[in-house]
């Protein structure tokens, strides 16, 4: 545990108000942000929690204080901006102490460690930035170390809800017959991402969750017209999304969320001539700042070992096929 104490150079304790927010409610987000305490006496600060923690956190009030200082206000966009950046600084120092140890991810039900180099880049990207794609064959374990570290955030309160979404595009079946109401309809597609919540939480507590809204399985049409904060959004199959429900699901994106995007591009099972908005994604936002790419192979597959003799020899037939196309 440390202590920092920082002094803060006031001109109006009007200052300090704008600083603190109403009701200390700047202050009591920064300590649920970066796991930190804070107390204050006029313009002395007290910060105490573990050295990095503590550190980001002096850093993040600092510079909330010259925006106060500059502009006599501070508007939630501009706190919002300030925490994420900071969140993002403390994402990224975690991130290269987990790349020193083994990386863990810590659910109720114990711990989940990434198999291989491919599964550990793929988590030190999903902790450390706004928006991870993780591409390759069934069975690299993309959708599942997803849920792990959705379920690591929420428990840490790093975010207020879990959201996972698939497009509702299934192989060669149409949503209205399937039996049942909207969530029974939905649940076969969702049902990969049910088994690892249910494994992580277990049963009763993902129903609670799920009763309290703090985790909602949706298809992905319900996304429109929605902004999320504060949330660790996940979408599987995303494959089988047009370009324009990918730029619509990215564009739902709120302060202090994070998404993680899983697909297969060989898998795609949109109508003809529907263009997957992955394979789009994958062309065009690889230049863009806070996005990252994890690519998985065949020899990825952490399912039972015929699992990926039986990837490999499906993608050998594709290779051969594609070859002779193009001769």
């Amino acid at each position: 545990m440390a202590t920092r104490e920082l002094v803060l150079t006031i001109e109006d304790n009007q200052q300090l108000a704008i600083l603190n927010g109403h009701l200390d409610e700047n202050l009591r987000l920064l300590e649920k942000r970066f796991g930190v305490e804070i107390n204050n006496r006029a313009n002395v600060y007290k910060v105490i929690g573990e050295n990095r923690h503590v550190d980001v956190a002096v850093d993040v009030l600092q510079t909330l204080f010259q925006e106060v200082q500059s502009n006599s206000r501070l508007s939630a966009e501009t706190l919002h901006v300030i925490v994420q950046s900071g969140c993002q600084a403390l994402s990224e120092a975690t991130s290269h102490l987990h790349q020193e140890n083994n990386i863990v991810i810590s659910t109720k039900r114990g711990q989940i460690r990434p198999r291989g180099a491919n599964q550990k880049m793929y988590v030190e990207n999903i902790l450390a930035s706004d928006v991870t794609f993780g591409i390759g064959p069934a069975g690299t374990g993309k959708t599942y170390l997803a849920v792990a570290a959705a379920v690591d955030a929420l428990e840490r309160q790093e975010v207020r809800r879990i959201l996972l979404t698939r497009p509702a595009v299934e192989a060669g079946e149409k949503l209205g017959f399937l039996p049942g109401d909207l969530s029974q309809k939905v649940d076969p597609y969702l049902r990969p991402l049910y088994d690892a919540l249910y494994e992580m939480l277990g049963f009763e507590k993902v129903a609670k969750l799920i009763e309290s809204n703090v985790i909602e399985v949706a298809p992905l049409a319900y996304m429109r017209g929605r902004t999320l904060n504060e949330a660790f959004i996940i979408m599987d199959e995303s494959q089988n999304t047009t370009v324009e429900q990918m730029k619509m699901f990215l564009t739902r994106i709120g302060f202090n969320s994070r998404a993680v995007i899983t697909g297969d591009i060989t898998q795609v099972d949109l109508p003809r001539g529907k263009s997957s908005g992955l394979r789009q994604a994958i062309d065009i936002l690889s230049e863009v700042k806070g996005v990252k790419f994890s690519f998985f192979q065949s020899g990825d597959v952490v399912r039972h070992p015929v699992v990926q003799r039986i990837v490999r020899a499906y993608e050998a037939i594709e290779n051969d096929s594609h070859d002779s196309t193009h001769h």
